[in-house]
């Protein structure tokens, strides 16, 4: 229980990062409109994958940094809170992009899972933003003493987040009738995961 409001945190940050527009959300999106549902549940697999490794490698650089570097830590912590405000700039700067619906669909088409896959993880993996994201997450927000269960629980979530979160925009992007929605509602989504972000950065910034 002690550790539920740092889950609910982690959680909340990661949720917005991965549905806010960018590389894998256009390729699932784009993909699966094209392809159909499948290929889409392939590409989150990929990008799961991809997540994976930018977690591995976090882990293995902050554990390093808090051992030898603790000034240096804080001095990433400020940057990774300060990368998180910006996320939320960003989010309310962003323009407005309707997704057109392609009523000539090919979803017929034969789909190749180790093509999909491959795809989904190698954009990720290439994303500097993400690396970015998942340094910040683990520098920021996970405290140096969080038992090695606790940061299995939070690999297993953030994995479990990824994948799902994709297999719905998979699911749901192969309707016409979502793709409206989301062409008229777009812009107000946006803001509201912006405000979110400046404040949760500007909470971890000053506290």
């Amino acid at each position: 229980m002690e550790y539920l409001s740092l889950l609910g945190l982690i959680f909340m940050l990661h949720i917005m990062a991965v549905s806010s527009p960018g590389p894998d959300f256009l390729l699932v999106l784009k993909n699966s409109m094209q392809y159909g549902k499948k290929a889409g549940i392939y590409l989150s697999l990929g990008i799961a994958l991809g997540v994976s490794i930018h977690i591995i490698y976090s882990l293995t650089g902050v554990a390093l940094l808090l051992k030898k570097y603790p000034a240096l830590f804080q001095f990433i912590k400020s940057l990774g809170a300060l990368y998180i405000i910006y996320l939320g700039i960003k989010s309310l700067k962003q323009k407005y992009i309707p997704v057109e619906i392609d009523k000539n669909q090919t979803r017929n088409q034969r789909i190749e899972p180790r093509k999909f896959i491959k795809m989904g993880f190698l954009t990720n993996i290439l994303n500097p933003k993400a690396s970015l994201f998942f340094l910040s997450i683990f520098s920021v927000v996970i405290p140096p003493d969080l038992p090695n269960y606790m940061i299995g629980i939070i690999i297993l979530m953030m994995l479990l987040t990824n994948f799902f979160w994709f297999y719905l925009v998979a699911s749901l992007f192969t309707r016409p009738v979502i793709i409206r929605y989301y062409n008229k509602y777009e812009k107000y989504i946006s803001k509201l995961f912006g405000l979110i972000l400046i404040l949760l950065g500007l909470s971890i910034f000053l506290f």
